[in-house]
């Protein structure tokens, strides 16, 4: 009996993976844009958008490399770790508090 179960679901596993994935397409813009209208035509809500919101310009962050001491580093990731967030974050925020205190001071 376990035997026989066993071939039915090797069966079933072999099912699953038959898609044709060669022949897939991805959706295009115009087709998610519909699929929404009808979406919110048929049930009367609004889907929201997922992803990272978009940032203006000015709040856009420049990607750069950068060497840091390990002690350094080790304190942001800990930080970081602590409260939960980046320590690409941490660093930022230290820099931009230092940037802030030398402006009062001048």
């Amino acid at each position: 009996m376990q035997e026989k179960r066993q071939k039915e679901s090797e069966r079933d596993m072999k099912k699953e993976s038959e898609f044709p994935f060669d022949r897939a397409r991805r959706v295009t813009p115009n087709e998610t844009q519909k699929f929404r209208e009808a979406i919110s035509e048929q049930f009367g809500i609004q889907l929201r958008k997922r992803g990272r919101p978009v940032k203006n310009q000015e709040d856009k962050y420049e990607p750069i490399s950068i060497r840091i001491h390990p002690e350094a580093l080790a304190w942001a990731k800990e930080e970081a770790q602590n409260r939960g967030i980046g320590y690409q974050t941490v660093i930022n925020e230290v820099l931009l508090e230092r940037i802030t205190v030398n402006s009062r001071e001048s």
